[in-house]
């Protein structure tokens, strides 16, 4: 009888834990030997420029608007010039006793805007609220009812001209766009062939040149007497821009699903638009959602190009308030960061929203 003797097995090694800090750390700063080098790289390079940037940006700066104060020896930063002129800045030349009425206005569209990005509120009456916040941003605006004095749109400017601009443009530019895509894989030749014309002289040339055309020469083929004001014209230009390219982004979507399904769709009896409606612009809408989001994000930026068309927006304002007074003229830089902050609060709220519905939209494919 053959005896066995008992040998115990080596001890497997702990998992490795996947959550928590440390877990965070060691996936994305120190992952292999070349991210570990560039944390330490750049790890190493904050520790000897932050101390320098605070310094200069914080406890050496100046916060009163006296730029006298800005130009003593040894002053930081000079946020004077945003305490002097951030009125200014933010509202353009907007009448200074009627700023209020541009700040309410603001207010409303972002708090529409916020709303409109949470799904409690994602029912039918959405779109009345739509409409009637953009009636009150008007009238509250331009004036002219109620006892509100008339402000012509040449001087509406600053923040509330870039959030009408990067809002109304994008939410006009999506349904165009989803019906540019589908023109553009329609069977009929005509159809198609007008879609792609469309988007291919659209994405040809620059916004800039867009913007030129819809301010300086439409007017020319309209007849005479006749006038749109230059907002509308500039309106209509960064509508079309955005929907071109977005509809590019979505027509990348609409070929990405199956053709198997389509064929289903059929079989199934379903017509034509009941298979977009159900089927298809749902998954294709789904898979392009970061590039969608990577057009709004880069509209909302491309607004500040309408200061070429006498459109003053942040960008714009924050140039005029610095031309018109020499004394603050040499602290641009902390106006332009200013101004900055801005844009990044926005284009990285847009971003992390964008995470946010791609996680969503992606819960159906969760193993």
């Amino acid at each position: 009888m053959t005896a066995y003797t008992f040998q115990p097995i080596d001890a497997r090694p702990a998992p490795v834990k996947t959550e928590g800090p440390v877990a965070w750390i060691r996936t994305n700063l120190f992952s292999d030997w070349i991210t570990g080098l560039m944390t330490v790289v750049v790890g190493g390079a904050l520790i000897y420029f932050l101390p320098q940037l605070l310094d200069w940006a914080v406890f050496r700066a100046s916060w009163r608007p006296n730029f006298e104060a800005c130009r003593v020896e040894g002053v930081g930063a000079c946020w004077g010039v945003v305490a002097e002129k951030y009125r200014f800045i933010l509202f353009g030349r907007y009448p200074y006793e009627e700023q209020w009425r541009p700040f309410i206005a603001t207010a409303l569209m972002l708090g529409l805007l916020v709303a409109s990005c949470t799904r409690a509120f994602w029912r039918s009456w959405l779109v009345l609220v739509w409409a009637v916040i953009l009636s009150a941003f008007f009238m509250l605006m331009y004036g002219n009812v109620m006892g509100l004095s008339k402000v012509e749109t040449d001087r509406w400017g600053g923040l509330p001209l870039t959030i009408l601009l990067a809002s109304l443009s994008l939410t006009l530019a999506f349904p165009i766009a989803m019906v540019v895509a589908l023109g553009r894989r329609s069977d009929l030749p005509a159809i198609r062939t007008v879609c792609t014309i469309y988007v291919e002289l659209i994405r040809g040339v620059p916004l800039v040149s867009v913007l030129f055309m819809a301010s300086f020469m439409f007017p020319l083929f309209m007849p005479q007497g006749f006038s749109i004001d230059v907002l509308i014209r500039v309106l209509v230009g960064i509508t079309l821009f955005a929907a071109a390219y977005m509809a590019e982004v979505i027509r990348g979507g609409l070929q990405a699903i199956p053709k198997g399904q389509l064929e289903a769709a059929a079989t199934l009896g379903l017509s034509y638009w009941q298979t977009q409606r159900k089927i298809v612009l749902p998954q294709a809408l789904a898979m392009v959602v970061p590039s969608i989001m990577n057009n709004f994000i880069g509209l909302f930026k491309d607004t500040s190009l309408v200061t070429i068309v006498s459109l003053y927006e942040l960008t714009g304002a924050l140039s005029l308030a610095l031309n018109s007074d020499a004394n603050w003229r040499p602290f641009k830089i902390e106006g332009y960061l200013f101004i900055t902050m801005i844009y990044f609060a926005f284009c990285f709220s847009m971003s992390r929203y964008s995470i946010w519905v791609e996680k969503q939209v992606n819960k159906g494919k969760a193993r």
